[in-house]
């Protein structure tokens, strides 16, 4: 049921308007003046509000204005004595949904309060999923314990509240998107756009196009007008990935437009200006770049006002069972499966992986192990095969059709299950502790 304030100060036509609208099931709550009515909507949430331009104590669309900038989801409709036009134009300025004339449309009411209650219902859904969104990509969402991880969280929290342009610095896979979403939904800018773009993916040709937008026939293929993604996230967020691929003449007009907030489109010659918050990312080393010649400095140095440096997971190993376990859930649930446990042998095996995709590569590993499995917990053998060897040359000259090489990766699992206890490892293969240490230096097992 939609709640509806009514503020009029006469009376009976307040009763009255109150009257037939709450035969239609609305709930209606009464105020005869503004102090009043501003009680009651502190008092109980309001959808709409229908609100007489003329009140003892106040005008009715200045209330409108101030009701509406702070409860934005409600809908307000104004009343009005003589259906005046400048009040009624200056109404909907303020943002009145609709206005009608006291006492001579009365039969307007009802179909304007439900065309009202479906804007408010929709304004609610609209905010529901902003909120939402805005808590999956907040930074509550990026796992981990480890003081790097935490340090660089801290630094983007902190550097979140400005319009600082951002570089993230870090190998391919650690996140660098995720925390240039979590920057900017922390942000000022969170109700605007965030745009993404992987600088790697195209052309020079078709990269100037994707960033700034060209003029219909500025070039063969180009047959009406396009908007630049700096022109999408107008007042919002751009990232900028892999910035370290991006040819040196583009750098040159990326420069400009961190420095004057203007660009011009391909086949134009007036700029186009823009308010647009940069943060862009790399794995590549730029200071190494601009010494060969691949980089501009004057770009380089404009970009990192703001440098975060994102960790490697080898460099946070004690991160990789908390975000094991959280793609295990994610992808044990996508696979309609029960909770998946993480076995003690199957995460050791992972924290001894090199992971060189980073948390990309995690993620990979863990849905693949959860497709293949048809067990409730996840086990040494449900890892690649890869992951069962340990990265010294002798193995690579054992056969993987061998005994011998069948033997090293038992005894090498066996001691990743017991975390390196010779002892409890010999226990387990039935073999005396002398010989196992044998078999170690043999196979060279570390």
């Amino acid at each position: 049921m939609s709640a509806i304030l009514l503020i009029d100060d006469e009376e009976k036509l307040r009763t009255l308007m109150a009257r037939i609208i709450s035969l239609e099931g609305f709930d209606v709550i009464q105020a005869n003046d503004a102090k009043t009515a501003r009680k009651k909507m502190a008092q109980q949430e309001i959808d709409i509000v229908i609100c007489d331009i003329k009140l003892p104590d106040t005008n009715g669309i200045e209330l409108s204005k101030e009701l509406k900038e702070k409860y934005p989801a409600i809908e307000i409709i104004l009343l009005t004595a003589y259906g005046n036009i400048p009040d009624s134009v200056q109404a909907i300025k303020n943002g009145a949904f609709d206005y009608i004339t006291k006492g001579d449309d009365n039969n307007k009411i009802i179909p304007l309060l439900y065309k009202a209650v479906e804007k408010v219902n929709l304004t609610k859904r609209l905010f529901q999923l902003e909120r939402q969104v805005g808590k999956k990509y907040s930074f509550e969402n990026i796992i981990g314990k480890s003081k790097s991880i935490l340090q660089a969280i801290d630094l983007a929290k902190k550097v979140a509240q400005t319009d600082t342009t951002v570089l993230l610095l870090g190998e391919t896979g650690t996140g660098k998107e995720v925390f240039a979403q979590a920057i900017h939904f922390a942000s000022k800018r969170n109700t605007k756009s965030f745009v993404a773009l992987n600088c790697s993916a195209f052309s020079k040709e078709l990269l100037e196009s994707e960033l700034f937008g060209h003029k219909a026939g500025s070039f063969t293929g180009a047959s009406k007008d396009k908007k630049g993604l700096f022109e999408e996230a107008d007042n919002g967020t751009i990232f900028l990935d892999e910035i370290g691929e991006m040819a040196s003449d583009l750098q040159a007009k990326l420069l400009r437009v961190l420095e004057s907030g203007e660009f011009i489109k391909i086949g134009e010659t007036t700029p186009t200006k823009v308010s647009v918050r940069v943060i862009a990312a790399t794995n590549r080393d730029l200071e190494k770049e601009i010494e060969q010649g691949n980089f501009r400095s004057d770009l380089y140095y404009r970009l990192s006002a703001f440098t975060i440096s994102l960790p490697a997971l080898r460099e946070r190993k004690q991160d990789i069972p908390l975000l094991a376990n959280n793609f295990a859930q994610i992808f044990a649930t996508k696979s309609n499966k029960r909770s998946i446990k993480l076995s003690k042998e199957y995460l050791l095996a992972l924290e001894n992986h090199a992971w060189k995709g980073n948390i990309r590569e995690l993620k990979n590993v863990i849905e693949r192990s959860i497709l293949l499995s048809d067990n409730e917990e996840l086990t040494i053998d449900n890892v690649p095969f890869e992951f069962q060897y340990t990265n010294t040359a002798s193995q690579k000259s054992l056969s993987a059709f061998s005994l011998n090489s069948a033997e090293k990766l038992h005894i090498q699992k066996v001691l990743n299950y017991t975390q390196g206890n010779k002892a409890e490892a010999a226990r387990l293969l039935e073999i005396g502790i002398a010989t196992l240490y044998r078999k170690i230096e043999e196979y060279k097992i570390q």
